[in-house]
C-alpha cells in the first residue's frame, strides 16, 4: 500500500489488458523505478494480473504539472509507445484528484 498523503493530491490510474506478457515485468519495473526518480511522484500500487491479462496500477502525484511532465520523460514516452506496439490489447488512463482518504489496518 502507498504512504498516505496530505490531501489533495492526484491519482493516474491505469488499467490494461496484455496481448503479449513477454518482457513486460522488465518495462513495467523500469517505469515504477524511473517514476520514483521524478519530481512529484508519491507512490505506486498495483493490483496482480488475471489469467486474462487483466491489471491495474495507480500512481501518485503531487499535482497536475508532475502528471504532465511525467508523461512527457522521454524513457517513458518510449515505453508508451512500445506498450501499444507490443505489449496491449487496451488501456484506459483516468486521472482524479484525491479529495479525501482514510484507511483501516487491523491489529494482529
Amino acid at each position: 500500500m502507498s504512504t498516505t498523503h496530505k490531501a489533495p493530491y492526484y491519482a493516474v490510474i491505469f488499467s490494461s489488458t496484455l496481448a503479449n506478457a513477454e518482457g513486460y515485468s522488465t518495462m513495467a519495473d523500469r517505469m515504477v523505478e524511473l517514476a520514483k526518480a521524478q519530481d512529484g511522484f508519491l507512490g505506486v500500487e498495483s493490483a496482480s494480473r488475471t489469467s486474462e491479462g487483466f491489471g491495474i496500477t495507480v500512481s501518485y502525484w503531487r499535482d497536475l504539472e508532475s502528471i504532465k511532465k511525467w508523461k512527457a520523460q522521454s524513457e517513458h514516452a518510449a515505453a508508451q509507445r512500445m506498450g501499444r506496439d507490443a505489449f496491449y490489447k487496451n488501456y484506459r488512463l483516468r486521472i482524479a484528484r484525491v479529495e479525501r482518504e482514510y484507511s483501516f489496518e487491523q491489529n494482529e
